[in-house]
């Protein structure tokens, strides 16, 4: 077992719904953990799918809720939008980017391969200090209230077993292979160096 608590990064596009959802289940199960997305700005759905509601990373949750609110609360309410806004106010005041934060992690789980391949194109920009390996993981979930959930438990029952293995380096491929199995989702891997 590692000798600290695995440091765990779980990333999405926008730092709401599938990356908050498996934050909010890593951190009651006690893993230190944070979450992000890569997006250039947030986005949330709108009165139509052509019309998102369009937010800087910078805008709390609390101000996404209330413009929400301003706009249609019926709508929102409806959708899970307000509902999702709450769970993540009570996790952390704002979304984050990946790109910007510059703590050291042991894994990394990505929620869209187009997310893998942002983080992985961060994480090899950045300047090699002390050769940390850190696993990149990507496990594909749709983004809706119902996969998130879905995988937030998937993430959560991985993170617990890479935190219990007796050698984390050497077991990885493996442990990985178990999940694709058992969740009957392809998973990608890459291991990069800070």
């Amino acid at each position: 077992m590692p000798s600290h608590p695995l440091r765990v990064a779980v990333v999405c596009s926008s730092n709401q719904n599938r990356s908050m959802e498996a934050h909010n289940f890593l951190s009651k199960r006690g893993f230190d953990v944070r979450s992000f997305g890569t997006g250039t700005h947030v986005k949330l759905p709108g009165p139509a799918p052509d019309k998102p509601n369009v937010y800087d990373f910078r805008t709390t949750y609390e101000q996404m809720y209330s413009d929400l609110v301003r706009k249609d609360k019926e709508l929102y309410t409806q959708n899970g939008i307000l509902h999702m806004l709450e769970r993540n106010k009570r996790i952390k005041s704002k979304p984050e980017r990946f790109q910007n934060c510059k703590d050291r992690f042991d894994l990394v789980i990505t929620c869209e391969e187009r997310v893998y391949d942002q983080v992985l194109e961060d994480l090899s920009s950045r300047e090699q200090e002390t050769l940390q390996p850190v696993h990149v993981i990507n496990v594909d979930i749709q983004d809706n209230h119902e996969e998130a959930t879905l995988g937030a438990f998937l993430i959560c029952e991985l993170c617990q077993c890479i935190q219990h293995s007796d050698d984390m380096e050497n077991e990885m491929d493996e442990l990985i292979q178990e999940f694709e199995d058992k969740s009957n989702r392809p998973f990608l891997h890459t291991v990069c160096f800070y």
